[in-house]
């Protein structure tokens, strides 16, 4: 008996808080989660509530192994591990220790909402840093929630737009197939084409990277290539899987390209963002005159300005007769699915910094946990 006591002692206590932001359904653990951090002697402490938006009752969270706290304070208050979707907004920050640890998607570009996190003196990683490598792929946050925001971007896309995706015939006559653009072929764009082409839809897309045509082609969809120098081939390659801001003359060839395509477009969802940067603007309102009424943009930039200039964040408006779709997250509107994927990408990088025996062991030299490490002991170990 005494030895399992020694065994409790010695693993963490790890918190999860309900997410505070407007809007956000997602939560950072699940049931299927909580199970296995209890199972590697971890204590698991959840705030009433916190899964609700996800379709997960505190009582699954009980079955699975979790203690429901009294409230957010008794979250926090408790825990030595806090694992979140979001940044904590200026409540949670309040609550922060110094020899607490937090985790999540903090924004690694928001040098204001960092050097906050900072001055609460806690240890805090941001998922979103994790190197680009085969052995971060379990843990790739990013692709987890882009893949599903790719897939709800199409289906909120269906729902604006005032017709059917495939082509139908009928004793009535033949309904066209819609036609849709992607703008941007990561992995939301490559998501976005797979479920416009599920849904029936004649598929084009485009993006900076030569290499991507071939991925476009393996869904079924057109590429839609803009013709490049030498050094643009180059400056194309980007780094860890984004794209790099083109220069003034390709922008011009492509816009030249693309304004052709989307005067016959039902439908543009465009995806393409510049990490620390503002989203580049790729449909213009000249663009924009030239659609067909009726026809829906679904702006996957919206958060960082926009691909089209015209796109309202957190808005849907009608603008010339086109349908403007300015949601910020998506996953969140597909919460239970993006919460399971978002959990098990976290269970992952707790396992990187625990021991055996459950206890809080950092270790520096794995360059997982070096890369997402930004703020410890009061200062910012990257700036943003």
């Amino acid at each position: 008996m005494a030895e399992k006591k020694n065994a409790r002692e010695k693993s963490m206590n790890i918190g999860v808080p309900a997410e505070t932001r407007p809007g956000e359904t997602r939560v950072a653990a699940t049931p299927e989660t909580v199970k296995k951090l209890v199972a590697a002697k971890h204590s698991v402490l959840v705030q009433p509530g916190a899964g609700a938006g996800a379709s997960l009752p505190d009582t699954d969270f009980q079955a699975a192994g979790a203690v429901i706290a009294t409230s957010a304070a008794d979250v926090y208050a408790r825990a030595e591990l806090i694992l979140k979707v979001r940044p904590p907004q200026s409540a949670e920050l309040g609550m922060l220790r110094r020899d607490q640890v937090l985790v999540g998607m903090l924004n690694r570009f928001d040098a204001e909402g960092l050097a906050a996190i900072a001055r609460t003196g806690a240890t805090a990683f941001a998922l979103e840093a994790a190197p680009r490598i085969s052995r971060a792929q379990s843990l790739d946050v990013l692709s987890s929630q882009a893949n599903l925001g790719g897939y709800k971007a199409v289906m909120v896309a269906a729902n604006h737009f005032g017709k059917i995706f495939p082509m139908l015939m009928t004793a009535a006559g033949t309904i066209k197939a819609a036609r849709v653009v992607v703008m941007g072929v990561g992995v939301a764009g490559l998501q976005a084409i797979a479920t416009a082409k599920r849904l029936g839809a004649v598929v084009e897309a485009t993006d900076v990277r030569p290499e991507t045509k071939e991925q476009v082609e393996s869904l079924g969809a057109k590429f839609i290539e803009v013709p490049l120098t030498d050094a643009e081939k180059e400056l194309a390659k980007g780094q860890g899987g984004y794209a790099r801001e083109m220069g003034e003359d390709y922008r011009k060839r492509q816009a030249a390209l693309v304004a052709e395509r989307i005067k016959t477009a039902d439908i543009v969802i465009t995806t393409a963002l510049i990490p620390g940067r503002r989203a580049p603007v790729l449909v213009s309102e000249d663009m924009v005159k030239t659609m067909k009424p009726g026809s829906v943009i679904v702006d996957m930039a919206a958060e960082q300005g926009g691909n089209c200039p015209l796109t309202e964040a957190d808005k849907v408006v009608v603008k010339h007769g086109v349908t403007l779709v300015g949601h910020t997250n998506f996953p969140a509107m597909v919460a239970a699915d993006a919460s399971a994927l978002y959990a098990r990408n976290l269970l992952d990088f707790v396992k990187l910094i625990a021991d055996k025996e459950g206890r809080l062991a950092i270790n520096m030299e794995d360059e997982i946990v070096a890369a997402c490490l930004m703020a410890r002991g009061g200062e910012l170990v990257k700036k943003p």
